[in-house]
């Protein structure tokens, strides 16, 4: 008999997981361990599960899912909980934390992690060949769910977007199959779940390229804020004349471990130290004297070019006067932090089959630690969304119809809500 018409309470659905062959720890309410589990890296979300449940298999993963359609409890995914933006209350928390496995193909240049597994065991595995993925800004960030979200890091001007890398996904579906997606099979999922993020299934392992990247020339330089509008401007023309290889960005921030404020800018170049400097002259010139930083040759896998807070973000077409005024108009006193990022590159040119990756055509992002008014284009990027009501906005239209039908198609019930959510 189905327990859906009942309300369930923790140990009903404890009973549930273990009779449909959990075999992971699980977490109740009172007990400290829960407390420590249930916990997001994103302080906004205090989730009140009513069992956090730590899958160590697939098969753990599959229960956690049949366990929820029996009860008619809700189900969320939490890995490191960096992209957890909808609390878990009233239902099941899946923690994929101890899947944590890293296989690296040095041959075929090809990852395959679970679920659990972060950028920092991926950037040490692949580092010993000469590789590196397409991770983001911190090694302590969770794989999966930054590249089902798009993933846009500091190589993706040279090769793209971490969703376009993948080549293979194992995922339990909301009706609890287990199912392999490529291009060959289950072309249309395969296609949703790379910018898609979690709305179509629960990845249980991810595939995807590495690239020929041992060492970067990187770091991160800070100049006064009083040339902060004059560097912005020349960032606008000088951004047109760099190669793919060059990653960068401007940040209006605070010098680290000071209350002054600063330009920092972020650089990351695939290439030689030499032809970097060369490249970024232009850039430095009418920065004056540097406060701060250094650039610097290194493994790829040591860059940590840390990231800002993302309360607001949106794409700007072209850095005019007018977000320029914007960003540098504030008081010191009320100044928030605000990064400018150059995207383009490989970014905006993606191979036939990519993924629902939204507006790609973006040519800089504009990320601010808080709620401020600046002219803005209403679009944004399901990796850095505050409000996950605004999911919508972070694709195309055609793309957000496609992935409707996908939805419908896998999910329609709307069983995965939990998350940036696209409605069948």
């Amino acid at each position: 008999m189905s327990t859906q018409a009942l309300v369930p309470v923790a140990s009903d659905v404890v009973a549930g997981l273990l009779g449909a062959g959990f075999n992971g720890a699980i977490r109740l309410p009172g007990e400290a361990e829960y407390d420590v589990q249930r916990k997001s890296v994103v302080p906004t979300v205090d989730s009140r599960p009513l069992v956090v449940a730590e899958a160590y298999s697939r098969t753990d993963v599959q229960a956690a899912v049949w366990t929820a359609r029996e009860y008619g409890v809700p189900i969320a995914v939490q890995a490191t909980g960096h992209g957890t933006r909808v609390p878990a209350d009233g239902g099941i928390l899946l923690k994929t934390t101890q899947m944590t496995t890293v296989l690296v193909d040095p041959e075929r240049r090809v990852a395959k992690v679970a679920p659990g597994a972060r950028w920092g065991a991926v950037l040490d595995a692949a580092g010993q060949f000469g590789l590196a993925p397409l991770s983001g800004s911190h090694r302590d960030v969770g794989v999966t769910g930054y590249t089902l979200g798009g993933g846009v890091g500091w190589l993706a001007r040279k090769y793209g977007f971490a969703a376009d890398s993948v080549i293979r996904a194992e995922i339990v579906t909301a009706d609890g199959r287990f199912v392999t997606a490529s291009a060959e099979h289950h072309p249309d999922l395969f296609w949703a779940i790379r910018g898609g993020t979690g709305n179509f299934g629960i990845v249980t392992s991810l595939e995807f390229r590495l690239y020929p990247v041992r060492q970067v020339h990187a770091g991160i330089v800070y100049y006064g804020i009083d040339r902060a509008a004059a560097i912005l401007r020349r960032y606008r023309d000088w951004t047109a004349t760099i190669p793919n290889e060059l990653s960068t960005a401007v940040v209006l921030t605070r010098v680290p471990g000071t209350e002054q404020r600063a330009v920092a800018i972020k650089v990351m170049y695939a290439g030689d130290a030499e032809l970097a400097d060369h490249l970024l002259k232009p850039l430095f010139e009418v920065a004056g004297p540097r406060l701060a930083g250094e650039l610097r040759t290194l493994e790829y896998g040591e860059a940590a070019m840390g990231g800002t807070p993302a309360k607001h973000l949106d794409f700007l077409d072209t850095l005019t006067d007018d977000v320029i005024e914007a960003v540098t108009g504030f008081e010191d006193e009320e100044a928030p932090t605000v990064e400018i990022r150059h995207w383009g590159g490989a970014m905006a040119h993606p191979g036939p089959g990519a993924g629902p990756v939204g507006h790609r055509g973006a040519s800089y992002s504009l990320i601010i630690d808080r709620e401020v008014l600046i002219p803005t284009s209403g679009r944004t990027f399901v990796n850095f969304l505050g409000d996950p009501a605004r999911a919508d906005t972070a694709y195309a239209p055609d793309d957000l119809r496609r992935l409707r039908e996908v939805k419908r198609a896998y999910d329609p019930a709307n069983f995965f809500h939990l998350n940036a959510n696209i409605r069948p």
